[in-house]
């Protein structure tokens, strides 16, 4: 790449903290290792703070709409087994403007990865239909319920769009992103840094 990309990783009410602060980590360790990258925290709507499922709050860098300039976009999951539909992921998922916004990046060519239930929120935007996925192991029943291939793996690549099982497999999924676009030594020297052994457990299409 020539140009430094552009990632972003969505926060919204009631996100689980390690499906997007994880990721967060590995990407900005990435940076220090050579991946020319910006990395953001972005809200769904215009605030000064976020709170995440565990009451961790964050302070977005912007704004997530459609006419993001996104060459990635991380999407965590949170809540979704609480059956809560006004936060977390439920509430995500219900929400056509966001989900308007993560298919027109999409389409623009943005590479989308969900973390744990975050898959939840791709699969209501369309954007499993026909395609390998796989969610944190509580909502695999949900995932099974739409178009999605369920796969039995902790990081699913099916291209330009990644899925990772739960919470800590956000971890692995942002390594193996980081190998992908920047190289093995990169990703080797993030896991170095971050003293991380990740899973090997990743299905390509």
């Amino acid at each position: 790449m020539s140009d430094a990309a552009s990632l972003g990783i969505l926060a919204f009410e009631g996100f689980e903290e390690l499906d997007a602060i994880g990721p967060y980590e590995v990407f900005q360790n990435a940076r220090t290792a050579g991946a020319d990258w910006t990395v953001d925290l972005l809200a769904t709507a215009e605030t000064d703070r976020v709170t995440a499922a565990y009451d961790l709050r964050v302070e977005p860098d912007g704004v997530f709409t459609a006419d993001a300039a996104l060459d990635y976009l991380v999407v965590p999951g949170g809540g979704w087994n609480d059956g809560d539909e006004d936060a977390g992921a439920r509430a995500l998922a219900s929400d056509e403007e966001v989900l308007d916004a993560i298919r027109t990046i999409h389409e623009r060519g943005a590479t989308i990865l969900s973390v744990c239930t975050g898959a939840m929120v791709l699969a209501a935007a369309g954007l499993l239909d026909g395609r390998p996925a796989v969610t944190h192991r509580s909502a695999l029943d949900d995932l099974r319920e739409t178009d999605a291939e369920v796969i039995d793996a902790r990081v699913v690549d099916d291209g330009d769009v990644v899925t990772a099982g739960g919470i800590t497999a956000g971890i692995d999924a942002a390594l193996w992103l980081v190998e992908r676009e920047w190289g093995h030594e990169v990703a080797f020297d993030v896991e170095d840094a971050m003293e991380y052994e990740r899973s090997t457990d990743v299905y390509r299409s």
